[in-house]
């Protein structure tokens, strides 16, 4: 019997669905459960939000290779910041960074250059664990899901489809 493989487009909407299902979930646990989220969070759903919109514009535009492309550039740098917030997470505690001013503060009261600096580095905020599932925290999951996505969106650019 042949092997039956989704078409690559398929997989680009996938991997859209994917993202937003990761970002329906990142809303649930602020606006349902109360976890609000820190400056590292926030700039993993930036690339979360990038890579999945990048998808769906390669699923549009039948541009399997760039897309992925795309989508894997999206990944590894949104792995970046999760890497980073899991680093700050498993700091002791003598060594966590003090916590920061709030992303609000930041963005109304400094040069926005100067305040996504202070975003993209993170702070006490972000070495806190809230929330696990599975005996891992968020920043763990969402490494690991950047990862998927990026293997996925590798795979199905580079893939032989007929």
């Amino acid at each position: 019997m042949p092997r039956v493989l989704p078409t690559p487009r398929l997989v680009l909407l996938a991997l859209f669905l994917f993202a937003a299902g990761l970002m329906g979930f990142g809303y649930y646990l602020q606006y349902v459960v109360g976890l609000e989220p820190c400056p590292l969070c926030m700039t993993q759903r930036v690339f979360i939000v990038g890579a999945g919109l990048a998808a769906l514009l390669a699923a549009i535009c039948n541009a399997r290779s760039t897309g992925a492309v795309v989508v894997a550039l999206m990944c590894l740098a949104g792995s970046g910041f999760a890497g980073r917030h899991v680093w700050l997470q498993s700091l002791p505690e003598d060594q966590v960074p003090a916590c920061g001013p709030s992303v609000d503060y930041l963005l109304n009261n400094f040069p926005i250059s100067e305040a996504l600096e202070i975003l993209l580095r993170g702070n006490g905020n972000c070495a806190q664990i809230d929330w696990t599932l599975l005996g891992l925290s968020i920043p763990v999951w969402t490494l690991f899901a950047f990862i998927g996505m990026a293997a996925v969106a590798i795979w199905n650019g580079w893939r032989r489809f007929p």
